[in-house]
């Protein structure tokens, strides 16, 4: 059986700097730049955007509400002219039949 071993990572098959393996264990400087930036930042955005789900959730709301009661306001008033308008047909009909009732008499 051999006594020196070679270790995993976590466990160096010896725990002198100097005689371990360097590919085991390499320093601060032989490692390369985080790749993962971009990960990172996407990271960031996506925390972003769920933070901002809600405002976008109220703003979405608020927007369909005006509409409804824009849409509702002018519902009203196209009732209000029709309401009018019949008003006003039956006010000519008056005013037509007491004309004729002063030509006839």
């Amino acid at each position: 059986m051999n006594t020196r071993g070679t270790g995993t990572i976590d466990r160096p098959g010896t725990r002198d700097p100097r005689k371990q393996d360097p590919a085991m264990n390499p320093t601060v400087t032989e490692m390369p730049a985080p790749v993962n930036s971009g990960a990172i930042e996407s990271r960031q955005n996506r925390n972003l955007e769920m933070q901002l789900i809600p405002e976008a959730l109220a703003r979405a709301h608020v927007h369909e509400r005006l509409q409804q009661a824009e849409s509702e306001h002018r519902g009203h008033r196209l009732a209000a002219a029709r309401r009018m308008q019949r008003r006003a047909e039956r006010a000519s009909l008056r005013a037509r039949r007491a004309l004729a009732m002063a030509v006839m008499q």
